[in-house]
This record gives structure tokens, C-alpha cells and sequence, in this order.
């Protein structure tokens, strides 16, 4: 499931230039030596704030796991997915709730902070607040990282996610221009087939059909059904 992180977040980053594109032009620094690296600290920080994202919502999937819901769970995140991949657009409207505007201010009053340092240090933290932006891709690879039902496999997925972000991003970084806006809109028009894929593969996934890599038994986690013998020397 691995590649669909990687491809889910390049096609993803083309949405992304368009909210993330002017903080992106903006990390770097004066020092032209430390240009690249400071760059590369951002991504790593954006990455690692992805990962325990999915770290916190893989341990919610293996705790619904471990109630007996594993199947349910891959099935009904699957069709989560086929939402969010349908109406992927739209979920940013959600940026219109009052919660997420103070949340997005206190973001950018920390982004400022930080770019205003110019430390190597504060471009990584820069990357870090950065990946707590809402945005309706990361949602879409947060309810995977969730179907996935792994506190470990969560934080990977979701890290992989960010790093099949930053070609796009990094290449707007350095140039300051990307791909034309045509272009852009065809990569964009791919993410909802690509959803939609995700999303069948987490459904199979969920109806244990014996097919391994594929539809595999997923085994119940049943703990109170087993008794382990103590033997006690005295």
C-alpha cells in the first residue's frame, strides 16, 4: 500500500502549490549555501509531522482493530476514500469553519515567527507547523493511514505521503516557477481515479477474500479468548 502514499502525495503536491506554494517560496534563507539544506530541513520537518499524524490515527485503527472491527473498518474507510477522491475539492470549504480560521491563523502567525529566524533549525520547525495546515489530501491519506490499522504502518504511510510531495514542491523552491496551470489540472484531474483506486483496494482489503496481497484473512484479535498457563515453582 506503500506506492499509493508516494503517488497519492506527487499527485497531491499539485494541489498543494497553490496553498502551500507561497510559504514553500519563502523558506530558504539568505545564506545561499545553506539554500538547498534549509529547503530539504522543511520537507523533512512537513514529513515528520505527516508521520505522527498517521502515528496518532493508526493507533485509533488498531484500537477499533482490536474491538473486532478490522473488516468494517478497511470497508468503511474504503468508501470514506471513494468520498473524499469524489469530492476531494470540496473538502476544502472546510477552511471556512470558524475553528479551522483560528487554526489557520495561529499557523501563520508561527510560520512567520519562524521564517523571520532564519535559522537552520527554524526552517525544519517551519516544516513541521506547515504540516498541520488542513488540507483535503492530507484527509484523504490520514483515513488510509487509519484503514491500515497500525500505529507504525500509519506513521510510515503518512511519511511516504509528504515525501511524494516534495519533487514538485522542491522544484518550485528552487526555480520559483512550476509547471503551467493546463498541465497542473491535468496531473489534478488523475487524484480522484486514484482515490477511487485506493479505495476499492482498502474495500477488498476489508472483505477477506483469501487472496493474499490482494483480499487477505484478516485475523480477529480476540485477547480474552485465550488463557495462558502459569506454572509456579515453590
Amino acid at each position: 500500500m506503500l506506492w499509493t502514499a508516494i503517488i497519492l502525495g506527487f499527485l497531491g503536491s499539485f494541489h498543494c502549490v497553490g496553498m502551500c506554494g507561497p510559504i514553500a517560496l519563502a523558506v530558504g534563507g539568505a545564506n545561499k549555501n545553506k539554500f538547498i539544506g534549509n529547503k530539504i530541513l522543511y520537507h523533512i520537518g512537513r514529513s515528520i509531522t505527516y508521520a505522527f499524524l498517521g502515528l496518532v490515527i493508526g493507533a485509533l485503527g488498531f484500537s477499533l482493530a482490536l474491538a473486532g472491527l478490522q473488516q468494517g473498518l478497511s470497508i468503511g474507510m474504503g468508501v470514506l476514500i471513494l468520498v473524499f477522491a469524489i469530492s476531494f475539492k470540496k473538502s476544502d470549504r472546510l477552511l471556512s469553519i470558524p475553528f479551522f480560521s483560528k487554526w489557520i491563523l495561529w499557523i501563520k502567525r508561527m510560520l512567520g515567527k519562524y521564517l523571520k529566524s532564519g535559522k537552520s533549525s527554524a526552517f525544519f520547525a517551519t516544516g513541521m507547523v506547515n504540516g498541520l495546515l488542513p488540507c483535503g489530501m492530507v484527509y484523504m491519506a490520514l483515513v488510509a493511514a487509519l484503514a491500515l490499522q497500525s500505529p507504525f504502518l500509519g506513521a510510515v504511510y503518512m511519511f511516504f505521503f509528504g515525501i511524494g510531495t516534495v519533487p514538485l514542491l522542491l522544484v518550485l523552491m528552487v526555480s520559483g516557477s512550476v509547471l503551467n496551470i493546463s498541465l497542473r489540472q491535468k496531473f489534478q484531474s488523475a487524484i480522484p481515479y486514484l482515490g477511487v483506486l485506493i479505495g476499492i483496494l482498502f474495500i477488498f482489503r476489508g472483505l477477506g477474500l483469501g487472496l493474499n496481497g490482494f483480499s487477505p484473512d484478516l485475523q480477529v484479535y480476540n485477547y480474552g479468548a485465550e488463557q495462558i498457563e502459569i506454572t509456579i515453582c515453590r
